[in-house]
């Protein structure tokens, strides 16, 4: 939970969007449902593959529990909807995959810029350009870090199975509105379309973190839409609450009105950068396996880190002290964590299988100022525990 935020659960009429139960379910759906768990207001989306379930299935769920579907034209239309939606106070999501989530680039920036909160999943395939729309790839993690231009802080989370696809997105949805930043869930199609049981809790049991609102009454001339508290995140004033805010995705001022001076953008986009990176404790997850007495650390992320967890186990059978470290937020990055293994003085070497040409590998040689080695494919096939283990052998 984010530091100095009370916790809340769902109120208790959001019970008829809990699926309360164990279910066989695709990550696509679990997602879905998700984000009705979460208190989805809005979900606007264009199809594409595949990320298609995850729409066609909030097409029939969301209105029956009182919120509002769009399927907009294009994503360029998408990305402004749940923009808007989000401006008005709704929890705002859409579902793209590669191609069109390089067409929500520059309101991604917007959206930082303005300090909205959103929630886009990603399901990935093999790219670039239409590529293989129905086969897996992981080749959308750098550009969902630096895909819009300047410099901003985001948060993404990737899930490696059903049951992780629902409860990362309704995490994705309290982190968006703890921080007043877009959030990403980068998907591959392998979990999308994976079929696994999902255990949904009770409703009461659903975490919810509400946006911090302002602390003035309405009309108050104090009230500064953008003077930001210790944590870095102004309180948030929703269109239609009666306060006076406007919003710009130029560089602005703590009363949101243009402030065209360097000092005043570089205030502001450290501010944008830093309210993520100074509370990157708070945000950051992962999972380890075997890694306390690790000479070898393998580094995977998706489906890839189902592979790698049995290629894991059986370098360890073989007698070779092996472990997996899986990131289940890639941004930000684990990087104390990895700090943290290289100042035990065990480890030797890091292996980073990806379905891409080896995006977080770079990230890895950074921290450690070693070189990984990389399992790297363009895409289309998940790579097997056998052909991880080669390279952990070697």
């Amino acid at each position: 939970m984010a530091r100095g935020t009370a916790e809340k659960q769902v109120p208790p009429d959001a019970a008829a969007r809990v699926l309360t139960g164990t279910h066989f379910m695709l990550g696509d759906h679990a997602c879905a449902e998700g984000a009705l768990a979460a208190g989805l207001g809005l979900f606007a989306g264009y199809p594409i593959t595949p990320s298609t379930e995850v729409a066609e299935h909030l097409a029939t769920r969301l209105p029956e529990v009182g919120g509002r579907f769009v399927q907009m034209e294009d994503e360029l239309g998408s990305i402004a909807a749940i923009i808007g939606g989000s401006a008005a106070g709704a929890r705002s999501f859409t579902a793209t995959s590669g191609p069109g989530f390089s067409l929500m680039m520059e309101n991604i920036g917007l959206a930082a810029m303005m300090e909205l909160p959103i929630v886009i999943v990603n399901v990935q395939r093999a790219s670039p350009s239409t590529g293989l729309p129905t086969m897996v790839g992981q080749s959308d993690i750098l550009q969902a870090r630096w895909g819009s231009h300047g410099d901003y802080g985001i948060v993404a989370y990737c899930p490696s199975s059903p049951q992780e696809c629902f409860e990362q997105t309704i995490a994705a949805f309290n982190t968006a509105d703890r921080y007043r930043v877009p959030v990403f869930i980068l998907m591959d199609e392998v979990v999308g379309h994976m079929a696994e049981r999902v255990v949904i809790p009770e409703a009461s049991a659903i975490p919810h973190v509400p946006r911090k609102g302002p602390r003035t009454e309405p009309g108050a001339e104090q009230f500064l839409p953008y003077a930001a508290d210790e944590d870095l995140v102004p309180p948030i004033a929703h269109a239609g609450d009666g306060y006076k805010v406007h919003m710009t995705g130029l560089t602005h001022d703590e009363r949101g009105y243009p402030a065209q001076t360097a000092d005043a953008h570089n205030t502001l986009v450290n501010r944008l950068v830093d309210k993520i990176r100074l509370n990157a404790a708070d945000i950051v997850d992962y999972e380890e396996h075997l890694v306390d007495d690790a000479e070898i650390v393998v580094v995977a992320y998706g489906c890839t880190s189902r592979s790698a967890r049995a290629a894991v186990e059986q370098a360890r059978a073989e007698g070779l002290r092996c472990g997996l470290l899986r990131p289940k937020t890639i941004w930000p990055f684990p990087e104390e964590r990895v700090r943290r293994l290289l100042e035990i003085g065990k480890v030797e070497r890091f292996v980073v299988p990806e379905i891409n040409l080896g995006q977080l590998r770079r990230e890895i040689e950074r921290l450690t100022q070693l070189p990984a080695q990389g399992l790297n494919h363009a895409g289309g096939a998940m790579p097997t525990p056998g052909a991880i283990l080669e390279v952990i052998r070697k």
